[in-house]
């Protein structure tokens, strides 16, 4: 059995009785404790196809099943993080944490909160900075806090849709260092799908890429990433199979580039 199921998933937007199709036929199969990152230029449907995993939008067509059971909206067993940083502006680092727990449970001891808070904040490296606001703490950091947030909450799994996509390329190094520490080191293993636009970030972080292509709007290649744990990202770049791993993918999301968009509509309902 697997984590996550998408059976022959489509998804649509309904203008003058018409459906625009964003994502087609979709079937794709997770593993628990894998992980898993969508590629594909933009329009292809990552991100729609994450926010139907997350339970906030719901196929046109075809089914989601998360351990057998069909998703029928959003879940404690599902942590999402995205692009912008989603904390609460009037809340410190610590309190956005605090809170995330408390909304899961509501009749946890708030010691036991508070102290699950601090020991996120210390793993992502904020501890002495738990008592700032958002606004006080730079993009990197923000980004820390939701990710402190997401794996505190201890769901099964994590959905991220370009969650590094707005810092500068060293934080973006750092936090996917930390990601993949956090994911490697914990209890057990998050199953994590995770939206990029970066090729080398799928590489480092995956064992599986699936490529979307904006043409067919569907899955367009699964690509295993069979290179050893932990990673380190100054070896993978001088190796061969890494380089021809890199070519390919980079040649898949510019042949669907120049192949152009179909245009299609579906009847509503």
């Amino acid at each position: 059995m697997y984590k996550i199921d998408l059976e022959n998933i489509s998804f649509g937007y309904e203008e003058e009785n018409l459906i625009i199709p964003v994502i087609k036929d979709v079937h794709l199969s997770i593993k628990e404790g894998e992980f898993v990152s969508i590629i594909g230029p933009s329009g292809c449907g990552k991100s729609t196809l994450l926010s139907l995993l997350a339970g906030l939008n719901f196929p046109s067509y075809g089914k989601i099943l998360l351990d057998n059971k069909e998703v029928t909206g959003t879940g404690n067993e599902r942590g999402v993080v995205f692009q912008h940083y989603s904390l609460f502006p009037w809340m410190s680092a610590r309190k956005n944490i605090i809170f995330g727990l408390q909304q899961l449970d509501k009749n946890r001891n708030q010691k036991d909160i508070e102290k699950i808070a601090d020991e996120y904040l210390d793993l992502v490296g904020l501890k002495e900075v738990s008592h700032k606001y958002p606004s006080q703490l730079s993009g990197g950091m923000q980004q820390r806090v939701a990710i402190a947030r997401a794996f505190a909450m201890d769901s099964d799994i994590l959905l991220m849709d370009e969650p590094f996509s707005a810092v500068d390329a060293k934080n973006r190094m750092a936090l996917q260092e930390l990601l993949l520490d956090l994911w490697n080191n914990g209890k057990k293993k998050k199953t994590v799908v995770f939206v990029t636009h970066d090729v080398d970030e799928a590489v480092l972080l995956s064992d599986r890429i699936i490529v979307m292509s904006a043409n067919s709007k569907s899955i367009k290649e699964e690509i295993n990433v069979d290179f050893s744990r932990p990673r380190n990202r100054s070896i993978l770049s001088k190796n061969n199979t890494y380089t021809e791993l890199r070519h390919m993918l980079v040649q898949l999301l510019f042949d669907d580039l120049i192949n152009g968009t179909e245009s299609e509509v579906w009847e509503a309902s």
